[in-house]
């Protein structure tokens, strides 16, 4: 069994196909207990953005047999979150992304190069 962090270069990998853009990762887990992980993206419009949930959420299907345990955002939304325990995900149009932060946010974890 894969262990999280491969899952999570997993996604990042995922969303890179999908042309996601400034894909990070960040290692929460000794600044938090909501997670370990959070895959962060951004997306150049809402279309995109839905095709990078529909696509990650079937290949974490079909890869690791993982549903998401809640999904945040509407198929309008400029954020949407996949919440997968102990991974989780944000997609954000760039605009929403530079407005909410999460970087500044969780400056405390710590940036994983994959």
């Amino acid at each position: 069994m894969a262990n999280t962090l491969d899952i999570a270069k997993f996604i990042k990998k995922t969303l890179e196909e999908k042309k996601g853009e400034n894909i990070d990762i960040i290692d929460i887990s000794n600044v938090s207990i909501i997670a370990d992980y959070f895959v962060v993206a951004s997306a150049s419009n809402l279309t995109q953005l839905e095709a990078m949930k529909k696509d990650l959420e079937e290949k974490l299907y079909r890869e690791y047999q993982m549903d998401p345990k809640d999904v945040e955002g509407r198929r309008s939304s400029t954020w949407v979150l996949l919440d997968y325990g102990d991974i989780v995900i944000h997609l954000f149009t760039r605009e929403a992304r530079d407005f909410y932060n999460l970087e500044r946010i969780w400056k405390d974890g710590k940036m994983i190069e994959a």
